[in-house]
């Protein structure tokens, strides 16, 4: 499976981790690695020891090109090339041991904020350029939680919308203090495959045939994100028990603070256990999702589950991986490799609300506390530990005041 994820661009990190740090140790794939930005502005990712004599290079530091190991002043680009040897330079300038070291290095690219690395086989393909990130007048910031399993048990709740109704509503209402009270069953759930993924679509007792839901529905991208229509959230692997959880998340401002340009995004890490209790953290709907995730164990052990028939997008998931496989056994490009640059120049899904996104709303609509669609838009409710600083930049670009995650 690794050899798969390899072929996709995974976001890694924020642009804005590097306004305050030189250097950050990554782990990604099994790899220990550093990502890293130099005094020119470019960014590249390095294996984290050093090949003259191993030192870690999480406390190198950087050089208009490139970065220099603290140990012997070694220096290499982000291209792996070693272009400084300060001893051996000086003692010997025309000798050629500098050709013959290469550090190992991947390319990294930035795109909506976010730094995205490839660690697959060239040529590479192209950073998916979504069309959410092109976006305007509108409030961005983003999450990451490193995770204690598995990315697939995490990327498989991407396409199992039935768990909504009894995670995030009914056990929601139980933790909130109220045993009598139940969400609207789902009563059909359908999922298709479309070019950048499967999309899944429901009806509950709430709605028809002829709401959002089901005419346009959610999107699980291929191969580890989810895309909601305000947001995506990555799983992207850091090793076979461990994920980094990335959210990339847009609120859109209301036409009375248009227009609004966002200078830079913000970054944050969130918790994921209650530093009183040390129990998980259940209050806020991603963290609701990591309780699943982990619960399942370090790697869920399938060998042991029952599917129903609310799991067919599950099943889905699990074919198309087994198809994809194949394909680059045969040489081909699995699912949704991105390499036509026209059609990267915007890759658009459907969305609902898509209308406003565009034209954005009036503030009647935001301030209407019985809208549910706006309920994301005046707290945020998918991840527990926002700083206070980005609450009031949000508050800020918005116009409105919160407190505990709720406006006043």
């Amino acid at each position: 499976m690794g050899q798969l994820l390899r072929r996709y661009w995974m976001p890694i990190g924020a642009v804005t981790e590097f306004d305050d740090k030189e250097t950050k140790p990554v782990r990604l794939m099994g790899e220990d690695l550093v990502l890293y930005r130099d005094k020119s502005g470019t960014f590249g990712l390095v294996d984290r020891h050093c090949p003259h004599r191993r030192a870690d290079l999480s406390y190198a530091y950087v050089e208009e090109c490139g970065l220099r190991c603290n140990y012997h002043g070694w220096l290499f680009n982000e291209k792996g090339e070693c272009i400084g040897q300060p001893f051996e330079d000086t003692v010997n300038p025309e000798q050629k041991l500098r050709e013959t070291v290469r550090i190992k290095n991947y390319p990294v690219e930035q795109k909506g904020g976010l730094l995205w690395a490839y660690l697959g086989p060239q040529p590479a393909p192209l950073v998916p350029n979504y069309e959410p990130f092109s976006w305007e007048n509108g409030f961005v910031q983003i999450v990451m939680t490193e995770i204690p399993c598995n990315w697939l048990q995490c990327q498989e709740n991407s396409c199992d919308p039935v768990h909504f109704e009894w995670m995030h509503s009914n056990w929601s209402s139980r933790l909130a203090g109220k045993q009598d009270e139940y969400a609207p069953k789902h009563l059909e759930i359908e999922f298709d495959e479309f070019d950048w993924g499967i999309s899944y679509k429901r009806v509950r007792e709430d709605t028809d045939r002829n709401h959002p839901l089901w005419t346009i529905g959610r999107h699980c991208l291929w191969p580890n994100a989810l895309y909601t229509g305000d947001h995506f959230e990555w799983r992207i692997p850091v090793d076979d028990e461990t994920t980094l959880s990335v959210g990339w998340f847009f609120n859109r401002v209301p036409n009375d603070r248009e227009p609004y340009v966002q200078d830079s995004i913000p970054h944050w890490y969130g918790p994921l256990t209650e530093e009183k209790t040390g129990r998980w953290i259940t209050s806020h709907v991603m963290n609701q999702d990591f309780v699943a995730w982990v619960g399942q164990g370090v790697k869920a052990d399938r060998t042991q589950e029952n599917l129903g028939r609310s799991d067919r997008g599950v099943a889905m998931i699990r074919k198309q991986f087994l198809d994809d496989l194949k394909r680059i056994e045969n040489g081909d490009d699995p699912k949704a490799i991105v390499r036509d640059e026209k059609l990267n120049e915007c890759i658009k899904f459907p969305l609902m609300g898509y209308e406003r996104m565009m034209n954005g709303y009036p503030r009647e609509m935001l301030e209407d506390k019985e809208n549910i669609l706006m309920r994301a838009t005046r707290s945020f409710v998918f991840q527990a530990g926002q700083p206070d600083h980005v609450k009031t930049a949000y508050e800020e670009a918005l116009g409105i005041k919160m407190e505990n995650g709720k406006p006043t």
